[in-house]
């Protein structure tokens, strides 16, 4: 795959149009894709700190040094991979699908016991088996301006996964899809991937994000939801010290359909973590919720863009963010109301602690309403841990780290709590309550 082009390069996009290289055995249809893709964030490049989408993550220790996709084979698990994915497992999984140094690793995943109608695969497999579904996974995006590195997955992505559920289907079982980089190699790991849930499916999916080392994780889903489906999606991000994490959610969403997203952002040098939903459907109903706990140097973006296209729309936002140390964290959202979309009902909430005198938090929830006949609010609130509540806790013996710990957690867990069922929930807390641990200490 050849990726000349006959304009200018942006200077910090010529190390990653040298290192592009074809993938064998592809089609010419995805090979254009990818050239088209690639040419287009040549011209781009990345984009600028003086532009609202990104104003609030510093990319400028990306640009000085790059990371690079590396040679397209696959990664060997080794004990220190393999206690990981053990201690991030979740109980009673109805399937996983593991994806390592961001390629797709059979012999650590398992899918045969899913029900008819629902299946799970790579994106490579589907490139063969179902290139419909290829092609919906690379619509997603690439040619949204405020999205230049979901431009550069379309022309770089390793692989991804598929998933169908065909009208009716329901699991009650989650799929876990767990992304790991074993830390064998510095480098970008792009990975793009699908969810389609036909009409009145019903699915329940949980991604983790997990790692050793540096490295630059840039992941893209497309969720496409058939009237009446109903997707439910939890995202845990626990990266490396020194990684970066870059998620995009690409979701659009038929009548009476409803998608429930939370993400909770646990690790990594810069996270941001992006939802980008058009309520195309009458009914459909949205929820994004999240919580970052941010320390040290490290950056936590929540980026949401809903956009309600049709009437009797639902939206719900709550998130909660802790910065500590010298931690940047920032939550920006819109919700836009088009004409037309009448009696929606869409409601916005950021929530953060600023710990310390050098963290810092930025917070901008935006309404755009165009239609008069809505229910349409936000807020935000940035603030220290509750005073009164420290001393109670402090008057009853309790030690101040341990004080601190429990309102902390109790800051995070209601959004949490949003989480179903109960085990899920209680794999999150554990989680959450083993980085407080660290925070405090």
């Amino acid at each position: 795959m050849t990726t000349l082009v006959d304009f200018p390069v942006k200077p910090e996009a010529r190390p990653y149009l040298d290192a592009a290289r074809g993938f064998a055995g592809e089609p010419d249809w995805l090979a254009q894709r990818r050239r088209r893709a690639l040419a287009r964030f040549a011209e781009e490049g990345f984009p600028s700190r003086r532009g609202e989408a990104w104003r609030y993550l510093d990319l400028r220790p990306l640009e000085a040094a790059p990371l690079l996709p590396t040679a397209h084979t696959p990664a060997t698990a080794t004990g220190a991979a393999l206690s990981r994915l053990a201690e991030l497992a979740i109980a009673d999984a109805a399937a996983r699908l593991v994806i390592l140094d961001g390629r797709f690793s059979p012999g650590l995943s398992q899918s045969a016991g899913l029900p008819a109608g629902i299946s799970l695969l790579s994106i490579r497999e589907a490139i063969a088996a179902r290139p419909e579904a290829a092609q919906l996974a690379l619509d997603a995006l690439t040619n949204d301006p405020d999205q230049p590195f979901a431009t550069l997955n379309a022309g770089l992505f390793a692989d991804g996964f598929v998933l169908d559920a065909a009208p009716g289907a329901v699991l009650d079982k989650p799929i876990e899809i767990v992304h790991l980089a074993t830390g064998e190699v510095s480098a970008s790991l792009h990975t793009r991937s699908l969810v389609r849930l036909g009409a009145g499916s019903r699915v329940r999916v949980v991604e983790t994000f997990a790692g050793a080392g540096r490295y630059w994780r840039n992941d893209v889903v497309a969720v496409r939801l058939a009237a009446g489906a109903a997707l439910d999606r939890v995202a845990l991000v626990e990266e490396a010290a020194d990684a970066l994490h870059f998620a995009v959610l690409d979701a659009t969403l038929g009548g009476r359909s409803r998608l429930t997203s939370f993400a909770l952002l646990l690790g990594g040098g810069a996270m941001r973590h992006e939802a980008v939903v058009r309520s195309e459907g009458e009914g459909a109903c949205c929820g994004l919720h999240g919580a970052y706990l941010a320390s040290g140097h490290q950056q936590a973006n929540f980026v949401t863009t809903v956009d309600h296209l049709a009437e009797r729309g639902e939206t719900r936002e709550i998130f909660k963010g802790v910065a500590a140390g010298r931690a940047h964290g920032a939550f920006q959202g819109r919700i836009t109301v088009r004409p037309g979309a009448q009696k929606v009902d869409a409601h916005m909430l950021s929530r953060n602690l600023l710990l310390g005198d050098r963290a810092a938090v930025d917070t901008k929830p935006e309404l755009e309403i165009f239609a008069d006949d809505v229910k349409c609010s936000h807020g935000a609130a940035v603030g220290d841990l509750d005073e009164a509540a420290l001393f109670y806790l402090l008057a009853r013996g309790i030690p101040r780290k341990d004080a601190r710990r429990m309102l902390i957690e109790a800051f995070i867990r209601e959004a949490v709590e949003i989480v179903e069922p109960a085990a899920l929930r209680e794999h999150l807390l554990a989680r959450l309550a083993r980085r407080l641990a660290a925070l405090e200490e």
